[in-house]
């Protein structure tokens, strides 16, 4: 399974790690950590080096009831950060996290080579559209509602049934827009209770019937310190237990905070195969 990212083939057959780069004040746990240009080249240039393939640069919290953001606030965080990371690093292969077509065009155009889009398209209208006259690669996760209102949004007739049937049907509109590089993101912790979000976890094999790349978002979330009764900042040797787990059933790319772990993760799993 390979994707294109300006004109260069990935192959995600083999598992890839995504650098998590928050440029919000209130991510739940590097929120305001990279305060400044120098701080940001400092952590982009430290993940490159233990092995990140991409960097997903994020300008909007979506932590539950993140504070609202405006798309001039997104886009006057986001624009000037990945210019200064593209003028250092050019073959940097940047992830723009946004769910506004607007910021993912603009983001694009300024040398971002990834969507990843925590709606799949359903908070803007135009989003699928623009990626697809884009023609770059497009990570689609599931969430219901908005931040703000997704942990009230929790009710499923079945839990695997009804994400496997929304990435159906995301994927699906997102052909009709000539879409062709699709990374599927369950949404770990996105209107999901931890319960739940260990059953996704348990029944991970199951989204291979979509026939799409994998993406796994667990780095430091609540099901982890939640379940070990600690917190964010002590949980990334629980992330690396479930990025192993995610691994063994399938998972293709590891979104983290931690990338040296994850890289650690992939190495010690592959050999296994």
């Amino acid at each position: 399974m390979t994707i294109n990212c300006k004109g260069n083939l990935i192959d995600i057959s083999a598992p890839k790690v995504m650098g998590i780069l928050n440029l919000t004040p209130d991510s739940f746990y590097d929120g305001g950590k990279y305060k400044d240009t120098n701080a940001v080249l400092s952590q982009v240039n430290e993940m490159l080096e233990q092995g990140a393939t991409f960097i997903d640069v994020g300008a909007y919290s979506s932590k539950p009831n993140a504070d609202f953001v405006s798309e001039t606030e997104e886009l006057s965080r986001i624009l000037p950060i990945i210019q200064s990371i593209i003028t250092e690093f050019p073959d940097v292969l940047l992830s723009v996290d946004t769910f506004r077509s607007q910021v993912a065009k603009e983001s694009i155009l300024a040398g971002a080579a990834l969507v990843n889009d925590i709606s799949a398209g359903k908070l803007d209208a135009n989003m699928l559209k623009v990626v697809g006259s884009l023609h770059v690669p497009y990570i689609m996760m599931h969430m219901r509602g908005t931040p703000q209102t997704m942990q009230d949004l929790t009710e499923y007739h079945s839990l695997i049934k009804d994400i496997l049937f929304y990435f159906s049907e995301r994927i699906a509109e997102a052909k009709t827009h000539h879409i062709k590089d699709i990374i599927i993101d369950p949404g770990f912790g996105f209107a999901k209770t931890r319960e739940q979000n260990f059953e996704l976890l348990k029944h991970l094999k199951h989204f291979q019937l979509l026939e799409r790349s994998l993406l796994i978002g667990v780095s430091r979330k609540s099901m982890i310190y939640k379940t070990l009764k600690s917190t964010a900042r002590e949980a990334l040797n629980g992330t690396s237990v479930l990025n192993t787990i995610a691994l063994q059933k399938g998972a293709s790319i590891l979104r983290v905070h931690d990338v040296k772990e994850a890289m650690e993760c992939i190495k010690l799993t592959n050999e296994l195969n």
